[in-house]
């Protein structure tokens, strides 16, 4: 599992809105990168193989110039500072961009453990019935917030958008209808009207791809 250092190599699943975070930021930054496809299903994550490159058996992973990072929202960190795509234009925009980050990874996360419990454990009535409010608080504050702006943070898409948007991007199949937030549903129009947006099963592939955009 190795790559030239100056590639980008994303490890993630084609189910994974955390693995959906660092891809989308690198369809819309235009980035070329190489996917490897790790099969949660199958158990790839617990191989010896993988753990080498994540220690906790999980996805998403990145490997660039010699270094390894971990974790969805670090990864979107990385990206930004590496990059300089979807870093916002002041240094207390930048700091309000990864408390969002922050935030998302306490909160937003419940839409995911929703979802994840609908389509993947049906026989756990019990997480949905914990997590669902939790989720729906979440979606609430995010929808307030973009009440009277277009973008979390700024006046363009940032981290903060791509990290939030990432989490929430399955909500539906979580039972989460979109239009019951309206500022939510406008933001996320915003987000796929830009160049290089796709929604999950469309940009995530389901197995080791390059992808060089022209």
């Amino acid at each position: 599992m190795t790559a030239p250092d100056d590639r980008i190599t994303i490890y993630g699943s084609f189910t994974s809105s955390s693995s959906y975070k660092a891809i989308l930021y690198l369809a819309l930054a235009r980035l070329p990168y190489s996917f490897r496809t790790v099969n949660l299903k199958t158990g790839v994550q617990k191989t010896s193989q993988y753990l080498a490159v994540n220690r906790w058996g999980v996805v998403p992973s990145l490997r660039h110039r010699g270094l390894t990072i971990l974790q969805s929202n670090v990864i979107l960190d990385y990206l930004a500072r590496t990059t300089g795509h979807f870093e916002p234009a002041t240094e207390q925009q930048r700091w309000q961009a990864r408390e969002w980050l922050s935030w998302e990874a306490d909160h937003i996360t419940a839409v995911a453990k929703v979802r994840h419990s609908a389509r993947f454990r049906a026989s756990h009535p019990e997480v949905i019935a914990e997590f669902r409010p939790k989720a729906e608080a979440a979606l609430a504050f995010v929808d307030n917030t973009l009440k009277d702006r277009d973008w979390l943070v700024g006046d363009e898409c940032s981290i903060a958008d791509i990290g939030c948007w990432g989490r929430m991007v399955f909500m539906a199949e979580g039972g989460f209808d979109i239009a019951r937030w309206p500022h939510v549903e406008a933001w996320s129009r915003r987000l796929k009207a830009m160049p290089g947006f796709a929604l999950p099963y469309d940009l995530i592939p389901s197995k080791d791809r390059e992808y060089d955009p022209a």
